[in-house]
């Protein structure tokens, strides 16, 4: 009986954690229309919790509290969406008000912004300012309204230091689905050049990738005074407190209070619970990275369930005017490609017209993959066939790149053969990306991975060179990649324009390889990840996987070299010693494992010459139908 998928997919899901969400505290006397403006605002970006406290002086009757706690559920009920800005179950009414949000915060565990009025509640809670320098309870962000109804700039100044970080971070939440220009005023001291560049070198970095932030550079001896003549053309200011307490316990510091005083505009002043490097100030650098990352992480990262309506994309698609092409990548895998190819054509080309092509490259394989192919009607290729006069490489890395100049398609999709519960989500869950959002140029599958082990799937457990080898790397060599969570994944494709300028690892490198100079020529915008759910495969042995590091870890030292422009890999050693074991002895079997690249499929004359002559052909079959 003939399997159905029809266009829309109900998808198992685990329950996902808690989302970041931001608690907001209204107070009797605190300016609740402000607080509610700002609540609004962020709720386009994570859920806010509204937490009504009435505070009552020691000595007086809880009692007394009765009235002003009625008054402030009206407004919280009157306001809340029970959605997004959601309220706690009920009126704090009590003679320690700081200990009672607290306990909230404890209880919320998701909750990572706490946004007070300044300074009124500071007083009504019987709080510090510099308790909150020293001992915030999650990062907290102090409102000096009143908060504009509309909100169309917003500046962030920028003293060098790490607050200016979790700054930033807020105004992008703010921007978010919210038509905002914001700006970052770099400030500047009569300060030493080497001193500043380490100072602003990690806002720097993320700024270059970030072309919707405006970045303006100012020289001021004083800065408060800048901030403030530039403030007037802004509707609000949010910037970062002094790191540590000064010595008045009702001090933000005395850049950050002077703001708060005599700005213009509404201010917010944010203080981190992050534990802030000391020493040399370029270390703040590797900690503002992650605000690109986290933002790239919300934006760019989907799930296949939003791709199922398979008649929105071939509409997208012709809307689009692009063709689409699937490449298989095989070696011996008889048993699982035909419910691969069959499952894809079923669907994909004739339920809807959304793949144009599909192809299999094949590497040589001994069993019966080709004969399947062909027999579904599917067009073969043996990769070491293909481009002859360049020499016949084995590995994977090979058989992607060649699949380059075999296929058609303006955007290309690879996924491997060798999966065992295989669903067209795999391939319309990276289709989606690309044909949803222009901007975007690559996209990387990514999905749960059992590993089987005695007959049993013991989830979490698989993608065992990712997690040792793959993202310790790209963590502390390429952190802007950091939030990829299977850069290995064999599920993944682009644009045919991005993928024809790079280079392809002919191994166990290519994947690694590819996401690295996408990043480094494209920037980080332009990829996205998706979650395909969950993937069975057949695991590979420890060796091999050692083998694959191997590779991998080459693929990612030639990178470096062209990055730094020095050369190392000369010097390195391309033989690996495998650990033997046979009853009664180990023993060392050497294997020559040099992982090489192959040019950017734009530097083959062959190539090119294809391409222009089907440019051509196209082109002649318009103008004939325009005449």
């Amino acid at each position: 009986m003939m399997q159905k998928f029809p266009n829309n997919f109900s998808l198992l899901q685990e329950p996902k954690k808690r989302p970041a969400r931001t608690l907001i505290v209204l107070t009797p006397d605190s300016d609740t229309d402000s607080l509610l403006s700002l609540g609004r605002c962020l709720a386009t970006f994570s859920p806010v919790l509204l937490l009504g406290v009435v505070p009552v002086e020691e000595g007086d009757n809880l009692s007394a509290g009765a009235a002003a706690a009625g008054r402030l559920r009206k407004i919280i009920q009157k306001n809340t969406d029970r959605i997004n800005l959601r309220a706690k179950a009920r009126i704090r009414v009590t003679y320690t008000p700081w200990d009672d949000v607290r306990v909230t915060l404890a209880e919320e565990s998701s909750i990572n912004l706490l946004v007070l009025e300044w300074p009124s509640q500071l007083k009504a809670l019987r709080l510090t300012a510099a308790e909150i320098l020293s001992h915030p309870p999650c990062d907290v962000a102090l409102l000096r309204g009143p908060f504009p109804q509309k909100v169309k700039r917003i500046l962030v100044p920028n003293l060098g230091d790490p607050h200016a970080e979790r700054a930033l971070r807020l105004s992008l939440a703010l921007a978010h689905r919210n038509e905002i220009q914001i700006t970052s005023l770099n400030i500047r001291q009569e300060e030493s050049q080497e001193k500043e560049a380490k100072k602003f070198a990690g806002m720097r970095q993320i700024l270059d990738e970030m072309p919707d932030v405006e970045h303006q550079t100012a020289i001021a001896s004083e800065p408060a005074e800048k901030i403030l003549e530039v403030s007037r053309g802004f509707d609000l200011v949010i910037m970062g407190t002094k790191a540590t307490p000064a010595k008045s316990t009702a001090s933000l510091g005395a850049i950050t209070d002077r703001i708060l005083q005599h700005s213009p505009a509404a201010v917010i002043a944010v203080k981190t619970k992050r534990r802030i490097p000391k020493g040399d100030p370029s270390r703040l650098g590797s900690k503002a990275i992650s605000v690109l990352v986290d933002r790239w992480f919300a934006e760019n990262t989907f799930h296949a369930d939003e791709f199922a309506n398979l008649s929105r994309l071939v509409a997208l698609k012709e809307e689009r005017g692009v063709t689409i092409s699937l490449a298989l990548p095989a070696l011996n895998e008889e048993a699982t490609i035909g419910d691969i190819i069959r499952a894809t054509q079923r669907v994909l080309m004739e339920q809807v017209p959304l793949l144009d092509e599909i192809v299999l490259m094949d590497s040589n394989s001994t069993d019966r993959t080709r004969e399947i192919a062909a027999d579904l009607g599917v067009p073969v290729y043996i990769h070491q066939e293909v481009l002859p006069q360049y020499g016949a490489r084995d590995g994977k890395g090979e058989a992607l790149w060649k699949s380059l100049y075999v296929t058609r398609g303006d955007l290309i999709f690879w996924v491997d053969t060798d999966i065992a519960n295989f669903h067209p989500r795999f391939v319309y869950g990276l289709i989606g990306p690309l044909l949803t959002r222009t901007s975007l140029m690559f996209v990387k599958g990514f999905y749960r991975r059992p590993l089987k082990s005695g007959g049993q799937l013991q989830p979490g457990r698989g993608g065992r060179v990712t997690e040792l080898t793959a993202r310790p790397l790209l963590n502390l060599f390429y952190p802007g990649l950091s939030g990829v969570i299977q850069p290995l994944a064999g599920e993944y494709g682009g644009r045919r324009k991005v993928l024809e300028q790079v280079p392809f690892s002919s191994g166990y490198g290519v994947e690694i390889g590819l996401l690295i100079d996408i990043f480094e020529r494209f920037k980080l915008s332009s990829i996205a990840q998706v979650d395909l759910l969950e993937r069975i495969h057949k695991n590979q042995s420890l060796t091999n996987l050692s083998k694959m590091s191997f590779a991998i870890i080459q693929t990612l030292i030639r990178k470096l070299e062209h990055r730094y422009g020095q050369s190392m890999l000369e010097d390195v050693n391309r033989s690996m010693k495998i650990v033997r074991y046979e009853p009664g002895q180990y023993f060392l079997e050497v294997e020559e494992i040099a992982e090489l690249e192959r040019p950017p499929m734009l530097k083959i004359p062959e190539y090119c010459r294809k391409w222009e002559e089907r440019r051509e052909t196209e082109d002649g079959r318009v103008s004939k139908v325009d005449r």
